[in-house]
């Protein structure tokens, strides 16, 4: 049986005096990092009132609403019995553990408090957010590699991987899968949808976001092996897909709802144009 064999990269990148950087915290540096640029970029095509110390306060809010939501997502969904017996090892992040599904609600509770403090639209706050958040998925992803941890389910693709820890057979190597579609893809759509016109219709571009991410998700979890501590829920789902079904539903009825919505605004500049 044709495998790769894993390149098993050291998870740490670099050390400085007793301090070990991780490719882990890397990959979220980089993440709200490029998102920050992404959104400063859309606030100029946009022209959005925001300053500087807005959007760095506006990332800061979405890096502890990702931190703790996605830990305590990871914690609640995925964890088990083992964090009620350690439950020191809840603040290990640096150790992996984070669940996406979390993070979004830990995020969106932070943007409500941002919006309301700034005074902006909540659904603007998050189109601004959506675009550069499938960067954070990429290299979170690539992350997951690195650690090689969240491996997939056995293949005889040429392509599978032997990962430590997963015994001999070679595995899909799932969280390239997900870097691929959940980080690249998604994100070349969504800048797509964000440059169509001067400014897209208000949820549109996060609806997207949603959406997306629910069906790669759902699609990548055929291929990835559940978490052991649960396995295969009822129906031979995954907590992955179950948890990524509501997402899905919610970004589709975002977008019916945004594009509803443009309608009428669509209709009255055309009737302005005509008067003219």
């Amino acid at each position: 049986m044709a495998a790769l064999a894993f390149p098993a990269p050291d998870p740490i990148a670099f050390r400085l005096g007793p301090l070990a950087v991780r490719w882990y915290g890397l990959a979220y540096l980089t993440g709200f990092a490029s998102a920050f640029f992404v959104m400063r970029w859309l606030v100029n095509r946009w022209r959005i009132a925001l300053t500087e110390d807005d959007m760095l306060s506006i990332v800061l809010a979405a890096i502890i609403g990702v931190l703790l939501g996605g830990r305590l997502g990871y914690v609640l969904f995925y964890g088990g019995s083992d964090y009620l017996r350690n439950p020191a090892e809840i603040l290990a992040v640096w150790d992996g553990g984070m669940s996406f599904h979390g993070g979004l609600i830990g995020i969106l509770v932070a943007g409500v408090v941002v919006a309301r403090t700034m005074r902006i639209p909540w659904l603007t706050l998050c189109d601004l957010g959506a675009v550069g958040a499938p960067i954070g998925l990429f290299f979170g992803r690539v992350a997951n590699f690195v650690n090689g941890e969240l491996w997939g389910r056995v293949t005889t693709a040429p392509w599978g991987v032997v990962f430590p820890g997963a015994g001999s057979l070679p595995r899909h190597p799932s969280q390239l899968y997900e870097a691929l579609l959940e980080g690249l893809v998604t994100f070349l759509v969504l800048l797509w949808i964000a440059t169509r016109r001067s400014h897209p219709p208000r949820g549109v571009i996060f609806g997207w976001l949603l959406t997306l991410y629910g069906v790669f998700r759902i699609v990548v979890e055929f291929f990835r092996q559940p978490d052991v501590q649960i396995g295969f829920l009822p129906g031979g789902i995954t907590m992955g897909q179950l948890l990524s079904v509501p997402v899905l539903l919610a970004g589709l009825t975002l977008v019916a709802w945004s594009a509803r919505r443009a309608l009428p605004e669509q209709g009255r500049t055309l009737g302005a144009v005509k008067k003219r």
